[in-house]
């Protein structure tokens, strides 16, 4: 699942603290904002040789953000599950490590050119994802730029499909820089430096730009890995997209280092790989070629996307497929409804060939 941008999350407190700020403590929590979800959700995966697996879960999310008082605010928010159905006695419990979790727990402060969270929440950077337990800071004082400061400890991936315990990713965490550029219409340039001690420095750079009628990107990362036995990473992304007559359409190229892939750069949270699976998109010297096309009819919003990848194993060159296909239909502003299929071919190993499929009906209020 997408969760909120930390520079979302800056620009957010930013307007709360200058547009809406209340007059007390008790004023702010009368005027704060809940939102959440009810969602039911199905996946299966039809295995060509192993165990195949299935389960049906309800979730219910419920997030809550204090009205801001002297820039501060508090935000909270949890998840809750109940497994209906699992076809073998591990498939709900593959997938969710607890029945109910708090993964958001803030405070925050904000004024027109700075902000500031502590806690659990949600982030979404290049490399950094999913919820974590960590400290970000934001200066929005210059003009057209967002610059993010942060450090996390712990983090977990949590959603209406999946559950994770909040877990230590380094010893000693990981510490980010992002900076984003938006002041030509159309254009974002995105520097970026993270730094894991003991594991890992990596940075990069993305550029993307977009019009109504089409966008490019191109995207570049490497890393210096400290430990000895893990060689340093790199990765490089192209990727052209053409919207024409309400269709669609993208395409790109991901290239991995030819020793060491992309080393420890994926490994707190990717935006990369286009697939839903992407099993080998980040190993040792993968070549990705990918291709998709989305179109809306009659409401219903329609996704397919191809690719192919050949990487390096100890031994040998590999290759393997992956198709996706989305159907997505909203019944009302809050009343949706979405069905995922996943084709995964491993053309070295045929055994290790699966469907998947995915499927939610979800009220978010």
């Amino acid at each position: 699942m997408k969760k909120l941008s930390l520079v979302a999350c800056g620009l957010l407190l930013s307007s709360t603290a200058l547009f809406a700020e209340s007059n007390s403590i008790k004023e702010a929590f009368a005027n704060g904002k809940t939102s959440g979800d009810i969602t039911v959700y199905y996946e299966s995966q039809d295995n060509k040789q192993g165990t195949d697996t299935s389960f049906t879960a309800g979730s219910v999310g419920v997030n809550y953000e204090t009205d801001s008082y002297n820039g501060v605010s508090i935000s909270l928010g949890g998840r809750a599950h109940h497994e209906f159905h699992e076809k073998n006695d591990t498939d709900y419990e593959a997938s969710f490590a607890n029945d109910a979790i708090l993964h958001t727990a803030a405070i925050k402060y904000a004024n027109e050119n700075f902000f500031i969270s502590v806690g659990r929440q949600a982030i979404d950077l290049e490399w950094l994802g999913d919820y974590n337990e960590s400290v970000v800071a934001g200066i929005t004082a210059v003009p057209d730029t967002t610059i993010i400061l942060g450090y996390t400890d712990r983090q977990a991936e949590i959603g209406f499909d999946v559950v994770e315990d909040f877990t230590e990713i380094t010893e000693d965490g990981a510490y980010v820089l992002d900076i984003k550029y938006e002041g030509v219409e159309g254009l974002m340039v995105n520097p970026y430096a993270y730094t894991a001690p003991d594991v890992a420095d990596f940075y990069g750079l993305k550029v993307t730009y977009d019009t109504d009628m089409f966008g490019v990107t191109g995207h570049y990362a490497a890393s210096n890995e400290d430990v000895s036995t893990t060689e340093d990473g790199s990765i490089y992304n192209l990727e052209a997209r053409l919207n024409i007559a309400g269709v669609a359409l993208a395409g790109g190229y991901i290239k991995t280092d030819s020793d060491g892939g992309v080393g420890s750069i994926a490994a707190y949270g990717d935006n990369i790989s286009p697939f839903e699976d992407g099993n080998n998109t980040y190993s040792t010297d993968a070549k990705t070629y990918y291709a998709s096309v989305g179109y809306e009819i009659a409401g219903v919003g329609l996704t397919a996307l191809y690719g192919e990848t050949k990487y390096d194993t100890t031994t040998d060159t590999e290759k393997e497929d992956e198709f996706n296909f989305y159907i997505d239909y909203s019944f009302t502003d809050e009343l949706s409804a979405s069905i995922a299929y996943v084709d995964y071919d491993d053309k070295s190993n045929t055994n290790g060939d699966y469907k998947k499929v995915f499927a939610n009906v979800t009220y978010a209020f």
